[in-house]
């Protein structure tokens, strides 16, 4: 018999009907592995280069020093940590009510319930602009029968942040909460707990990290909102200019620098809260099992 002859027989599995098969071992396609690792670390670099280098370029010009003595740069963070604040509680108070419909009740339409949920996430932010200023403008569906002036205010920048970024604590709650043992809750009821307590006692600490990933991801997507703001609440400096619309408005008039510096403080802010959230070990519910 050949060496190649005795290789194919040591890697040769039987099968239940008698015959055989040839398994490759671990070890032997390092080529295939080191090709992987290859491809990993490039796009890992394409993913992290840009921000590494705006951050660092931020720091080493003093661009970003002197844009937090900026006026502009800090009202605008100001506004932006104010309106993504309320826009989180307004999410957690009325989406949490509806994940856990859509998590524990089947019903009919409960599927197109779902896809409407999930549309902003895939919706260009003008058009979620855009729509939201035919209904809540003032010749809107709404703003016109109730004579509201919600547009270029900010109560126009918070429900454009609620609007695009509801639905990432909508889905990774919806996943958390149906992840939840029934068989706990049964015990639960047995022992006399009504549904509210039932609820805040087992069925919310089982789904915390879900809950925590969602609450990260739905900041971090108001945070970085820009389209539909700028589409429904406008540029207006110190009242609807959000960070992003900073970044934008000084790229426009040819301050680069400035517009280095804010996006390196978004970037910033950004990171050191997922950061925050993996230190206190709420960050669990990012890994993709509480968002998929």
């Amino acid at each position: 018999m050949t060496r190649g002859a005795d290789a194919r027989a040591a890697n040769a599995v039987a099968e239940p009907d008698g015959r055989s098969r040839v398994v490759r071992r671990p070890g032997g396609s390092r080529w295939g592995e080191r090709s992987l690792g290859v491809v990993a670390g490039l796009f890992a670099l394409f993913l992290g280069l840009p921000v590494v280098v705006l951050v660092t370029r931020s720091v080493l010009e003093g661009s970003l020093a002197s844009s937090l003595t900026s006026r502009v740069v800090l009202d605008a963070l100001g506004l932006s940590l104010v309106t993504t604040a309320i826009s989180l509680v307004i999410t957690v108070t009325l989406g949490l009510p509806l994940a856990y419909v859509m998590a524990r009740r089947t019903f009919r339409g409960s599927r197109l319930l779902e896809a409407i949920v999930d549309l902003p996430i895939v919706l260009p932010p003008a058009v979620a602009g855009l729509g939201l200023l035919l209904v809540f403008g003032r010749r809107g569906l709404i703003g016109d029968f109730l004579g509201l002036g919600i547009p270029f205010t900010t109560v126009a920048v918070i429900l454009a942040q609620t609007f695009v970024s509801a639905p990432f604590f909508i889905r990774s709650a919806r996943t958390g909460i149906a992840s939840v043992d029934h068989d706990l809750e049964d015990a639960a009821r047995v022992d006399g707990a009504s549904e509210r307590q039932l609820f805040r006692a087992i069925t919310i600490p089982l789904a915390s990290a879900a809950l925590a990933g969602g609450l990260v991801m739905t900041w971090a997507r108001s945070l970085g909102e820009f389209g539909a703001t700028i589409m429904f609440a406008g540029n207006v400096e110190g009242r609807t200019q959000t960070l992003p619309l900073v970044v934008y408005s000084e790229f426009q008039t040819g301050d680069i620098d400035a517009s280095i510096a804010a996006a390196a403080i978004l970037v910033l802010a950004a990171f050191g809260v997922l950061i925050a959230v993996r230190f206190f070990h709420l960050g669990r519910g990012l890994d993709g099992r509480a968002l998929t």
